[in-house]
């Protein structure tokens, strides 16, 4: 085998770790995605059949719905999915349908979703809670502008795993130079998006090829993982990295001597005795308990419903934020977020909509930056408006202050949903990816001959400025703005992604 076949059959980064020993007790949450006919949904019908997961009645049924059987005897594994009736008589799935299965190293969530056009916004929401994309191409097809959409929206969602699926590799004859061919071409779009794990399994979902067992024997030229070998060795996104996060959803007052604030914790951990700030007054306090239904607890991670207390009576109220005090979200009244448009009329720049985040619900205008042409993978500046599946860069303005953290960062509070305040749709799902600093940049203040300009700088630039020969005669005459190093930071960086 050459060294670039090598290359495409395995993965960019290997994965060289052994199977484990034990079992991962943490499910792996996975979505399958990709154009129309690729074979989404029999790929999932054949995890769940070769792994065991289909019951005796299940079984009896499909055997039952699948009427005529294919040339191979086998039933219509997509309808272990496809359950809508609409879906059934189409031959087509539309809505998100989730699975659970397992092997003995681990469990599974697996998301299938649709691969029409007009249904790209359920299939953003199955990308947003998984933490790898199982991309499938028809071998036949290749890469299609449906395939570029839904691996692009996978990549903004903060997928970094992906599995290509080069399904139907049968139909081709098992062609090693076609698969080669389309793995070459997805790998270089994918590291385009910023994905580098990637990796590439020719296979025949229908026959079961590579999927859960090796198809050495129709394939001797691929000697890379079959789909769940990939699957096993996958990692999960930690919900524990980063600041404590608290949405509060409820404010619980059952009796006079007790006052608790209730949400599922979105990231980080706390314990009692850990010093808070609400978002966004900026109050500070102390946890003195942490309660669940049924008992008292000392601690509490990412994805726990808890009630927590605080030793002091402060003004905290749904859509306010509990945060750790030394880990600290962005505040501020602009930001810079990447969407999905999902509605035909579109996104209407300077229009008021709804941003709901959380429990939060904002009043924001949007500014289209550029828009992503996804047969270039190329975005485009200047975009006037974002129309439906538009995947574009825009600007939020809000009238109140705003409380996020990169999406990167945290998935449950650096995303979002706009609604349109006249019809209550939704419009579009974004994510965060900077704050748009207030602070720096130079200021012409207006008073015509009382006019000065305010030079904004990094503090201990500004004090080494202001010491010299050149301002000590009218240091009095001079304002200086002290900033953190942060705020610097994040200066510079948007001021550089500006030029």
């Amino acid at each position: 085998m050459t060294a670039h076949a090598q290359t495409a059959s395995a993965t960019i980064l290997p994965l060289a770790e052994p199977l484990k020993a034990v079992r991962d007790t943490r499910p792996l949450r996975l979505i399958t995605c990709g154009s129309v006919d690729d074979g989404k949904s029999t790929l999932i019908g054949r995890l769940l059949w070769d792994t065991k997961a289909v019951k005796e009645d299940q079984a009896a049924t499909l055997a039952r719905d699948s009427g005529q059987q294919n040339d191979l005897g086998l039933p219509d594994f997509a309808l272990l999915l496809d359950g809508l009736q609409a879906e059934r008589e189409q031959g087509i799935t539309i809505d998100v349908a989730y699975r659970y299965f397992s092997t003995d190293r681990r469990s599974f969530i697996v998301a299938d979703t649709p691969g029409h056009e007009q249904y790209t916004r359920n299939m953003a929401t199955g990308a947003s809670t998984a933490d790898l994309a199982v991309l499938l191409a028809d071998a036949r097809a290749g890469l299609l502008e449906q395939t570029r959409r839904h691996a692009t929206i996978a990549a903004l969602m903060g997928i970094r795993q992906f599995v290509l699926a080069v399904n139907k590799i049968d139909l081709v004859n098992y062609d090693k130079a076609i698969f080669e061919r389309i793995s070459h071409e997805f790998r270089e779009f994918a590291l385009s998006l910023g994905v580098r794990q990637i990796t590439a399994i020719p296979m025949s979902a229908l026959k079961g090829e590579n999927v859960v067992y090796s198809a050495e024997a129709a394939m001797p030229w691929y000697d890379g993982p079959t789909l769940i070998e990939t699957l096993e060795l996958a990692t999960v996104r930690s919900g524990q990295a980063g600041g404590f996060r608290l949405p509060v959803q409820r404010v619980s007052r059952p009796g006079e001597g007790f006052r608790g604030y209730q949400g599922t914790v979105a990231g980080g951990s706390i314990k009692p005795g850990d010093s808070v700030a609400i978002l966004p007054s900026g109050t500070v306090a102390n946890v003195k308990q942490i309660v669940t239904f049924d008992l008292v607890r000392n601690a509490a991670v990412a994805g726990d419903a808890i009630t927590l207390v605080l030793d002091r009576q402060v003004d905290v109220s749904r859509g306010d934020i509990i945060v750790s005090i030394d880990s600290q979200p962005m505040t501020g009244h602009h930001f810079d977020a990447q969407l999905v448009s999902l509605q035909p009329g579109g996104i209407e720049p300077g229009k008021r909509y709804w941003l709901k985040s959380g429990s939060r619900r904002q009043r924001v205008t949007v500014e289209p930056v550029s828009q992503l042409e996804l047969a270039t993978g190329k975005w485009l500046p200047h975009a006037s408006t974002l129309s439906m599946n538009a995947i574009g860069k825009v600007r939020l303005s809000f009238e109140e202050l705003a409380v996020f953290d990169p999406y990167e960062q945290n998935r449950s509070t650096g995303a979002f949903i706009l609604i349109d305040p006249d019809t209550l749709n939704t419009v579009a799902g974004g994510m965060i990816t900077a704050k748009r600093g207030d602070v720096g940049g130079i200021h012409r203040s207006q008073g015509g001959e009382g006019q000065r300009v305010v030079l904004s700088l990094p503090a201990d630039l500004a004090e080494q400025i202001m010491a010299s020969e050149l301002f000590s005669n009218r240091r009095d005459e001079a304002e200086i703005r002290r900033m953190t190093a942060k705020q610097a930071a994040e200066f510079f960086s948007n001021a550089a992604s500006d030029i």
